[in-house]
């Protein structure tokens, strides 16, 4: 079982090395300012061996992310007529082609 020591800041700033030695025997420290819990010292969490996670390294899926189009960005200065109220070019899309009227 977890013993729980409770102090106001005041005391943890002036006792902090203490506070933190008692974090390393497996207590936890809470810190509470006007009798209200403002922060909480434990030890990091770590895996059930006792050791520390690695550290995440980049770059693990280099290779297998495949751009299609590198452009998707671009604008599409047909799409920005529409938008944009270019009644001309709107019409010329929507009237059927010559010859089918």
């Amino acid at each position: 079982m977890t013993v729980l020591t409770r102090v106001t800041i005041e005391e943890a700033a002036a006792e902090l090395p203490r506070l933190i030695a008692q974090v390393r025997q497996g207590e936890e420290v809470v810190i509470a300012q006007d009798g209200v819990e403002v922060a909480r010292i434990v030890l990091p969490q770590s895996d059930p061996s006792g050791e520390r996670k690695a550290k995440r390294q980049g770059g693990f899926l280099k290779g297998q992310i495949i751009e299609h189009d590198p452009d998707w960005w671009k604008p599409d200065d047909e799409l920005a007529d529409l938008f944009e109220g270019s009644e001309s070019r709107f019409d010329e899309l929507l009237s059927p082609p010559d010859g089918q009227r």
